[in-house]
């Protein structure tokens, strides 16, 4: 609402491929150069020839691909670029951990509401009103999903069903059925996992980021940076800053999510 008493404009959130309900050819390919030109046609198919001025916004990866397209030259009306949470010389260091990361990340949730919970608490994401809506779109629900354990737990469940035809002492009942009986109880259950397994992307991470500093500061647009900390800055950025080549503005008291923690705080720093 803060932009939208200043201007007038339109606001375009991106289905990038792999990320929401969008199909193409080929979810897998995530490189940035895809990436890069699905922006451009999309712009192309709302736009035509003619595209008003428009800025590109991106967080974390988001915000590497808005530069890659940037520098591409595949908006051709750019009139701004903004990262947010993003420097070349943090991710490519984080790159390192982050399978262990992700490893330490639920793989599946009982439920929407257990899946925002888990942003919260985790601090993945610090804001309970924000996360109600992006969690929603990070998960999927699982196809076929029987248990939270996977398919493992399924296998050993039926292993478990054929060893064991012993009666109940209560009802009679035996202890195979019984097991189909409380199986298809959790089959009810509706089991929800992540939208796409970021594990799988690892060899497209590096060309995300590497360079990034440079390419950001080589865009002829104007330039901000939104930062969580003043120590996420890198070699490069840090004397692109000091020669004033961007804007850049540090809330502190953020998560890596910034836009998510303190939208009121991201959307007053365009004055």
């Amino acid at each position: 609402s803060a932009i939208i008493s200043r201007i007038q404009c339109r606001i375009v959130a991106l289905d990038l491929r792999g990320h929401g309900e969008t199909k193409v050819r080929n979810p897998e390919d995530l490189s940035a150069e895809t990436m890069s030109k699905d922006v451009g046609n999309v712009v192309e198919a709302l736009y035509g020839d003619l595209p008003p001025p428009i800025m590109l916004i991106g967080h974390s990866m988001g915000g590497a691909i808005a530069v890659h397209t940037a520098v591409a030259n595949l908006v051709p009306s750019l009139l701004g670029l903004c990262m947010i949470d993003v420097v070349e010389g943090t991710a490519m260091d984080a790159l390192n951990s982050m399978q262990n990361f992700l490893r330490s990340r639920p793989k599946t949730f009982k439920s929407l509401e257990n899946a925002i919970e888990w942003s919260v608490k985790s601090g993945q994401i610090r804001n309970l009103e924000s996360a109600r809506v992006s969690m929603v779109g990070q998960v999927k629900q699982c196809e076929g999903a029987a248990s939270p354990e996977g398919p493992k737990a399924i296998v050993e469940g039926i292993i478990e069903e054929e060893e064991e035809e012993e009666e109940d002492d209560e009802g009679g009942v035996s202890v195979n059925k019984r097991k189909k009986e409380d199986d298809t109880e959790t089959k009810k259950e509706h089991l929800y996992t992540w939208r796409i397994e970021l594990a799988k992307t690892e060899k497209y991470w590096d060309g995300w980021f590497r360079g990034l500093s440079n390419l950001f500061l080589s865009c002829p647009t104007p330039k901000l940076l939104l930062l969580a900390g003043v120590d996420r800055l890198d070699k490069d950025l840090t004397i692109g800053q000091m020669q004033g080549k961007f804007q850049m503005q540090v809330l502190p008291q953020c998560g890596h999510a910034v836009h998510e923690d303190a939208p009121d705080k991201v959307s007053s720093a365009w004055g």
